[in-house]
Order: C-alpha cells, then sequence, then structure tokens
C-alpha cells in the first residue's frame, strides 16, 4: 500500500534510532518529519504546527529537557492529535499507565520494523476512501 501522501512525525533523540526509523518509514512510502527533541519540535510548530497534517506521531518517551509525556500533553492543549505512538527502552507500569491516559499506543524498544508498521496501520485505522467520511464507512 503506497503512503507516499501519509506524514509522519518522529521525535526520537537516540543518533543511531533517528536516521534507521527515518529509512525504515521512507522506505514504506510515508513522508517523515524527524526531530532530535521535543524542543525542536516545539520549535518547529511554532512556525506552522508540523503535526497538524500528520497521519501519525511517534516519540520516544525519555528526551532529553521535555519527555515525551509532556510533549504530548503540550501540544494536546493547542487541538485534537493524530494518532500517537510512545517508543521506549523502560517498560514499567507507570509508562504503560500514561500512555494509556494520553490514548497513545506504546512500542517497547528494541522492536522489528514490522512491528512497527504494524501498529502504525493499527493507530492509523482504515484508509478513508475519497469523498467519504470515516463515519460513513462504519
Amino acid at each position: 500500500m503506497a503512503h507516499a501522501k501519509l506524514k509522519i512525525v518522529l521525535v526520537e533523540d537516540d543518533e543511531g534510532m533517528r536516521p534507521a526509523l527515518t529509512r525504515m518509514l521512507t522506505g514504506a512510502s510515508y513522508q517523515v518529519q524527524a526531530f532530535a527533541s521535543a524542543e525542536a519540535l516545539l520549535e518547529a510548530l511554532g512556525a506552522g504546527a508540523a503535526w497538524k497534517d500528520s497521519a501519525c506521531i511517534i516519540c520516544d518517551v525519555r528526551l532529553p529537557g521535555i519527555s515525551g509525556f509532556e510533549l504530548h500533553r503540550r501540544i494536546a492543549e493547542q487541538g485534537p492529535l493524530p494518532p500517537w505512538i510512545f517508543i521506549t527502552a523502560h517498560d514499567a507500569p507507570l509508562v504503560r499507565e500514561q500512555a494509556a491516559h494520553a490514548a497513545a499506543a506504546c512500542l517497547l524498544k528494541p522492536f522489528e520494523g514490522r512491528t512497527l508498521m504494524a501498529l502504525i496501520a493499527q493507530v492509523m485505522g482504515p484508509p478513508v476512501l475519497p469523498g467519504r467520511a470515516r463515519d460513513a464507512e462504519a
């Protein structure tokens, strides 16, 4: 399935993981806008809300400075969010609780690319056909 018009925002501070995820997602025909920190994304928001036309946001939980959970909260204050996937190497009940409270998916590192791709498809739901609203498909 081609995703050429679907943009994914990626917030990942790991200098090895961010380009690897970007390559994988662009290889699946997504447009990727990657950021090394929550602050970098928030700065981009001031210049035009980078997330508003995104199909999905993938965000690390532990980031330098503003955490992934705090980033989610700040962006949610500005309006509706696209589907959100938290990624983390720290499996703790509190992390899972916070992700659930944010109505977001949570994926533990390390993960396989196909697992992330399946989760993206799951959180985004079925594609909307031109001229049809999601509600009409139900």
